[in-house]
């Protein structure tokens, strides 16, 4: 599944859950849906508060699904196409000039 296929499945969700609903008590706005990706991200943080490694696997793999999600809607609802953005990132960070470790090649 592509991430095209993913965002159709996330919007049915969605729909179905009736968020998309005006009268939604979680409006779908790129503002709520940025902050909800933001505080998403933080849940992840707290499976490595203490420790150098996750405790519970299947536990961080749903915070980190529940992250993607989000990306995957915000970008939507923001009319991004979020796999040609990756591209181009990556097409720019390819250019960019990083930081090498000591003795790594040149």
């Amino acid at each position: 599944m592509d991430i095209k296929e993913l965002t159709q499945v996330m919007h049915r969700f969605v729909a179905a859950a009736g968020w998309y609903a005006a009268d939604s008590p979680r409006p779908q706005t790129p503002r709520s849906l940025a902050i909800s990706l933001c505080l998403e991200a933080s849940e992840v943080l707290e499976h490595f508060q203490w420790r150098e490694t996750a405790s519970n696997p299947a536990e961080l793999g749903s915070e980190l699904a529940d992250v993607a999600l989000y990306l995957l809607q915000l970008a939507s609802v923001s009319g991004i196409d979020l796999e040609q953005a990756i591209l181009n990132k990556l097409e720019v960070n390819y250019k960019r000039e990083w930081d090498k470790p000591e003795g790594a090649g040149s």
